[in-house]
């Protein structure tokens, strides 16, 4: 062989090497992120769940990709949302409240889903057992519905008196049933009664309001879902313009203007989440990994919302409260 044509020979074969090596490389690794929120509302949450993934190695952007889908509380786009995913191969799904949870279990069994919900996943034939799942799906497990005791309990210390007791709702959420139980049960222990304030759309929680005194309800308690979550300024001020005490169950609604708060830490749920998408894309089979159970909540009080609705607030519920606004 001549020289010159062995020369560009091995600059060919050089040139090929990465190629070949660039070839040999796994793909990035892709989340989908199927969420009823916006975005917007949810800012502090997603920046939990990238903690979660960075703290198992994975960094959006650098070594993983991440795809969002945000429903905005429409939660008849979830199922296509999550079909979508399904159709663009992600690797891990990580489905946030019981319906997107709910809609990336009927797109696939196939594709790691790892939820994070406030209801019990057993009746909601998510997984069999807590301990070992089983199937394509594990997550985090919050106890939404059994919480709405204690918020009944912590009304009653704010205004003894009050009854009935209005609970907003949101009437898509398959939850909504399971938590109005939970309230009327916790109310009649407390010679109280319970009305079911229905609402699916802003317009709706806005007319609420409106028709609380005329119905003679003079306090609320809010269920768990993103309908009210992801408003907790708009609540904040109806409560306010209605003098209507309020308990919610996410902290950012107390720091918002809220009275009070208890609830689980969302962003906790949210980073355990990332954590078990991060063990998945390392290999971890998600039925291997044990469902968990937040035992973290949280009690935030807003002491300028109380004394704005004129409430003597008892030494005993600040001495309890986690958090105080003063």
């Amino acid at each position: 062989m001549r020289r010159r044509e062995f020369i560009t020979l091995l600059g060919g074969a050089a040139a090929a090497w990465p190629l070949a090596a660039r070839a040999q490389q796994p793909a990035m690794p892709v989340i989908g992120f199927l969420s009823t929120q916006t975005r917007e509302a949810f800012a502090a949450y997603v920046t939990a769940f990238q903690n979660g993934l960075n703290a198992g190695g994975y960094v959006e952007g650098h070594n993983l990709s991440i795809q969002y889908r945000w429903a905005g509380t429409q939660y008849d786009l979830l199922p296509e949302m999550a079909k979508d995913l399904v159709r663009n191969k992600v690797s891990v799904i990580a489905a946030f409240t019981n319906v997107a949870a709910l809609s990336a279990q009927a797109a696939t069994g196939t594709i790691p889903i790892v939820f994070s919900i406030g209801s019990d996943p057993i009746q909601l034939n998510l997984v069999s057992n807590l301990s070992r799942p089983g199937g394509n799906i594990t997550g985090i497990h919050f106890f939404g519905s059994a919480l709405v005791t204690k918020r009944i309990e912590l009304l009653q210390l704010l205004v003894p008196n009050v009854t009935p007791i209005g609970m907003l709702l949101n009437i898509h959420n398959p939850d909504s049933e399971a938590q109005l139980r939970e309230a009327v049960f916790a109310a009649q222990t407390l010679n109280k009664s319970v009305v079911a304030l229905e609402a699916a759309t802003e317009k709706q929680i806005i007319e609420i309001f409106s028709q609380l005194a005329p119905r003679g309800i003079r306090a609320l308690i809010v269920q768990t879902d993103s309908l009210f979550t992801s408003r907790p300024d708009m609540l904040a001020e109806l409560a306010k313009r209605h003098k209507v005490p309020v308990v919610y169950p996410d902290k950012a609604q107390a720091m918002s203007g809220g009275l009070l708060s208890y609830g689980a830490s969302i962003a906790e749920a949210f980073r355990h989440v990332g954590a078990y998408a991060a063990r998945i894309l390392a290999g971890e089979r998600a039925g291997d990994l044990p469902v968990h159970q937040s035992t973290k909540v949280e009690l935030v009080l807003n002491l300028r919302t109380a004394k704005a609705l004129d409430l003597d607030v008892s030494p005993m519920l600040l001495a309890r409260a986690d958090e105080v606004i003063e």
